[in-house]
């Protein structure tokens, strides 16, 4: 009965074993499907082989330059065969290139070697299991396991059948990492072909430069590609990725140009990895206050130089063709990583490659633009097609038109107007004023009330009034007992003769000062008393309210002294327009009224208008008085005021309603009352300029 239920231990146990080794297996087959960098494919699949063979070790080497193996990841490799100087290392590294050069695999016993010393051994006290890695028999690399020695033939067999079905499925891995790197590479030259005809297209500088940023920055992969043009001895941005307009002003462009003009002047390449340890001090100070304001992770800074000839220079140690150029410095090429992070090494070729032909695309642009009279000959090519044969009648109908026009708009006569816009306001109105700093107690009217003159339209109050009121009154009746007590006893000295004459003087001056005292305190008094009054706001004339919303503007708060608490416009008060003219166009008006006046002094300018209340009438006016200065407005700059009569009665005036008017200066070509106002603004924006 023990040796069953033993046996069927055993069974379970061997079973067990059995799931575990094929769910390592199913976990090596879903990694060789998937993407994974090497050192995390190797390190994952090495340690799961380890498992699934119960091994003591391992390790997996990758053909290098030369076909030479190189350690990729290792679990419990001897120290002895990492030393390349010692004899077993030495040893150990033939052995793994026979297999290598065989391509078969092997099972190799401790302590063991061929007669051959090109063939190598092992040196250690393990089997070793050898296996090749590739695809497609093709090699790519050897797994190493390290076993116990003392297995059965059978056994050790089975490991080796066991690793070769494992380097089968890494063998897909193999195949679809060079797919990738074949589909990538093939993307990059599809990418690199589109940049090579995007910057050649245009001969215009611009617009070469910016195609080198944003098409260079596509291919480069990196955050920001800029390009600067030497001008002189110093670097100007002519174009960043990603913006179609230049701040030339901002401080971000202003030291990349800084920059990018000191680096052209060393006339080496400049990279930045973090650290300004080795640069001149110059550049350094220059790339520290860059980064401070950008941000930048990392930047390149190439001179751009003047091909020399076609034939591209060799490059040494990553550097780009620019270290073997000795052409003429037309600007730099200037790239950043801020948040991406691409390794130098996969960088540098892309930028090879965008320095090569942007610096051809650029020079031949700057060739192309430096030409004698190129933007006239630009011009003149573009609109050479207007004196072809087909379109020349096109061309001289058109023209005879427009001269026929423009005779016609210098010979016709038109009305000379000058266009202002305004408010509508009462002749006779009074502001009412704050008397001094209090707090709207009550609002008793509002907009639109009519009210009399004397009413009383809204009452205040002051805390600091009110105390002064109490003070005064106090000291008053203190003051008035010192009088009365004072008054007592100089009767009774006058009364007493016994008194000498120094206390009786001093008796009637404690009097007199005392009555000094009453009379200016209660003289205080009354003064404040009045302010108190005045707190009581009436109104000055008879009329109606034409402040909006008066009781909402004031009730509760707070106002100081000489604030307009509201406007009351007079019952029997006519309207009046007061136009608002830029000063520009006021030259225009004071001139012709001034003719027109040295003719006739009872004329005056006569003015067309209309109100917005009522915008389909239009009144007719005639101008009162123009102010002698200019009021500035936020909107419309300085601005001058002018005063219109209206000519009759207008129909339910609002005050401060909008107006719009026209002021009448006689009469003008047609072409100079349309375009006028272009010529005030030339004068005005590029006089003196």
């Amino acid at each position: 009965m023990a040796t069953d239920q033993t046996q069927v231990s055993q069974d379970d146990q061997i079973e067990k074993t059995k799931q575990q080794i094929r769910g390592l297996v199913g976990e090596i087959a879903q990694l060789s499907k998937s993407d994974m960098a090497p050192e995390e494919y190797y390190a994952a699949f090495l340690q799961r082989v380890i498992q699934a063979l119960a091994a003591i070790g391992g390790a997996v080497w990758i053909l290098g330059e030369g076909k030479r193996p190189q350690l990729s990841y290792q679990v419990k490799l001897s120290p002895n065969l990492l030393d390349n100087s010692s004899e077993d290392a030495q040893k150990h590294f033939r052995l793994l290139d026979y297999v290598i050069g065989s391509g078969q695999p092997a099972l190799i016993p401790p302590m063991s070697g061929a007669g051959d010393e090109k063939m190598g051994g092992n040196p250690t006290q393990q089997l070793l299991v050898i296996a090749p890695l590739g695809h497609d028999g093709a090699v790519e690399g050897l797994v190493e396991i390290f076993q116990r020695p003392d297995a059965q033939p059978n056994t050790q067999r089975g490991y080796l059948r066991f690793l070769l079905q494992m380097c089968e499925l890494a063998g897909e891995w193999f195949k679809n990492r060079k797919l990738r790197n074949f589909s990538d590479k093939h993307s990059l030259w599809a990418q690199a072909d589109q940049f090579s005809r995007a910057v050649h297209e245009s001969l215009v500088l611009r617009e070469t430069c910016y195609t080198v940023v944003n098409e260079g920055r596509r291919l480069m992969g990196c955050d920001r590609v800029t390009v600067a043009i030497k001008k002189g001895s110093k670097c100007y941005v002519e174009a960043v990725s990603g913006q179609d307009t230049l701040d030339n002003r901002s401080n971000v462009v202003t030291l990349l140009g800084t920059l990018a003009s000191r680096v052209c002047a060393s006339g080496e390449p400049l990279w930045y990895l973090g650290s300004t340890d080795d640069f001149p001090p110059q550049i350094e100070s220059a790339i520290e206050e860059y980064v401070d304001q950008s941000y930048t992770k990392s930047l390149a800074v190439i001179p751009i130089r003047k091909p020399q000839s076609t034939v591209a220079a060799p490059t040494t140690g990553g550097q780009t063709e620019v270290a073997a150029n000795s052409g003429e410095i037309i600007g730099a090429l200037i790239v950043e990583q801020i948040e991406s992070e691409i390794p130098r090494e996969i960088l540098t070729p892309r930028l090879d490659l965008v320095y090569e032909h942007s610096a051809r695309a650029i020079t031949n642009s700057i060739d192309h633009s430096n030409l004698f009279l190129m933007p006239v000959w630009r011009a003149i090519g573009k609109s050479a097609f207007i004196v072809q044969a087909r379109t020349l009648p096109k061309t001289l109908t058109i023209t005879g038109t427009i001269l026929a026009l423009l005779i016609l708009s210098i010979a016709i006569p038109w009305n000379y107007d000058m266009y202002a816009k305004g408010v509508l306001q009462p002749v006779k109105k009074r502001d009412v004023f704050a008397p001094q700093p209090a707090r709207v107690l009550e609002v008793l009217v509002d907009n639109g009330a009519r009210v009399k003159e004397g009413d009383v339209l809204a009452r205040l109050e002051s805390d600091q009034l009110k105390q002064q009121l109490n003070e005064a009154s106090g000291e008053l009746s203190k003051s008035t007992k010192r009088l009365d007590a004072a008054r007592d006893l100089l009767s009774r000295i006058e009364r007493n003769g016994t008194v000498s004459e120094i206390e009786r003087n001093r008796a009637r001056a404690d009097f007199e000062s005392e009555t000094v005292a009453v009379k200016s305190l209660a003289e205080r008094l009354a003064i404040l008393q009045s302010q108190q009054e005045k707190l009581e706001i009436k109104s000055p004339i008879s009329g109606r309210i034409i402040t909006w919303d008066v009781k909402k503007l004031l009730d509760k708060r707070p106002v100081d002294v000489g604030q307009v608490l509201m406007t009351i416009a007079a019952d029997d008060t006519d309207y009046e327009a007061e136009l608002y003219l830029p000063e520009r166009r006021v030259k225009h008006v004071v001139e012709y009224r001034n003719k027109m006046q040295a003719k006739d002094s009872t004329k005056d300018l006569a003015v067309t208008f209309i109100v917005m209340t009522d915008p389909g009438i239009s009144h007719s006016g005639e101008v009162l008085d123009i102010h002698p200065g200019a009021d500035p407005s936020e909107e419309h700059g300085n601005m001058v005021r002018i005063r219109v009569k209206p000519e009759g009665e207008l129909t339910n005036p609002r005050p401060g309603a909008t107006v719009t008017g026209r002021i009448h200066c006689g009469r003008a070509p047609l072409l100079w009352c349309k375009l006028h106002e272009a010529k005030e603004w030339w004068d005005g924006t590029w006089f003196g300029l």
